[in-house]
């Protein structure tokens, strides 16, 4: 193999390529990157055997076609280091040479044969949606989603598909996101429960942003395949039981409230910042044409944050975990959302127009 590398191209790939290589891991083979150059582009794959990753670089010129496997932090390194505008590849069986304009590096790879095999994506997709939205869907989704739950469902975020509405899921057991976006096509919607674990959903959302993008997604023999050019990401779904979440999400709040985004997201991070692990929250009391937001921890001292709302009703008081708060707030977008709130003990309720939902579990201060 040789091939000529327009450096910030190649550099842009092994950013999203290396995101999932594992750190540890009992096969060496798997920190390593598979390149293959053949009919006009370069193809840079790596998987953890749950996710897998191949990136096209048309931004070469192919000079020898073949096929290598090197250690992918090493010419991460190199290229990144590098300031050359083109980066010469080279490879001879196991052994790869880098080449700049003052610069020869040697990189010893592995066996090509011993990667693992690429599943057969070959196929015509089943949904169609624009990388913009899916995007946004999955911003205002993953955060929400378990991170190590041995309820493995809680893991992935639900994707549930009626019509050319595409709703995604996630709940950790203590709050709950859901957004709503339209499809471009649903030409043969999934049938059953579809979970898609969340490092697979972080992984899409960092897919380079382009203008009319969209993403070909594809559901096979318990794989989802999400091809947005130059990008195709392969993975495994997650098998469980998600939550009946339709059933927690009450239908009759009492008090409901119309808030600035910015302004709130502020007021809780003012609160929380004398909240420790002990006091465990911020408090939240609404009253006449106020809310005021307190937090207190015996050895630090006492918080107190006001504003304005627009409330005439009964005065109640409720806490919340506040960095459940940030969460959401950070991720909207919107310059309003709307708080909707019951008894004491009962979650809350944050909306962003009709097509996004946050439930919030309250806490006992």
């Amino acid at each position: 193999m040789k091939v000529q590398f327009n450096r910030s191209a190649l550099q842009e790939a092994l950013g999203l390529v290396t995101s999932i290589i594992p750190s540890r891991t009992p096969k060496p083979i798997l920190q390593c990157l598979h390149i293959r150059a053949e009919a006009g582009a370069v193809h840079i794959r790596s998987t953890d055997l749950e996710v897998g990753i191949t990136y096209k670089i048309s931004q070469a010129e192919i000079q020898k076609e073949g096929t290598v496997v090197v250690p992918a932090d090493k010419i991460t390194s190199i290229v990144r280091e590098s300031g050359d505008e083109v980066i010469e590849f080279e490879a001879q069986d196991t052994t790869v040479h880098l080449r700049g304009a003052d610069s020869h590096f040697t990189i010893y790879g592995q066996e090509a044969s011993q990667y693992p095999a690429e599943p057969d994506i070959t196929g015509e997709c089943d949904l169609e949606v624009s990388l913009d939205r899916l995007q946004e869907g999955v911003e205002q989704t993953v955060f929400a989603a378990a991170r190590e739950s041995t309820r493995y469902a809680l893991n992935g975020v639900l994707w549930e598909v009626h019509g050319k509405k595409l709703s995604l899921i996630a709940t950790d057991g203590r709050r709950l996101a859901k957004s709503t976006i339209g499809l471009e096509k649903s030409v043969s919607p999934p049938k059953g429960k579809i979970i898609v674990p969340g490092k697979t959903m972080a992984l899409l959302d960092k897919v380079p942003k382009r203008e009319g993008a969209t993403v070909s997604i594809r559901f096979a023999d318990n794989l989802v395949v999400l091809a947005c050019e130059p990008v195709v990401i392969v993975s495994n779904l997650v098998e469980g039981n998600f939550p009946r979440y339709e059933d927690i999400i009450p239908k009759d709040y009492e008090k409901k409230l119309e808030l600035p985004r910015e302004a709130t997201l502020s007021a809780v991070r003012r609160a929380a910042l004398l909240a420790n692990e002990d006091s465990k929250g911020v408090k939240l009391l609404l009253e006449k044409g106020k809310l005021q937001l307190t937090s207190r921890a015996p050895e630090t001292g006492d918080a107190q944050v006001e504003m304005s709302v627009d409330y005439s009703g009964e005065p109640m008081e409720i806490g919340f975990n506040p960095q459940y708060l940030i969460d959401v707030l950070r991720v909207l977008k919107a310059d309003s959302v709307e708080l909707l709130l019951g008894q004491p003990d009962r979650p809350g309720l944050i909306k962003s127009g009709p097509n996004f939902l946050y439930l919030v579990m309250p806490v006992n201060l």
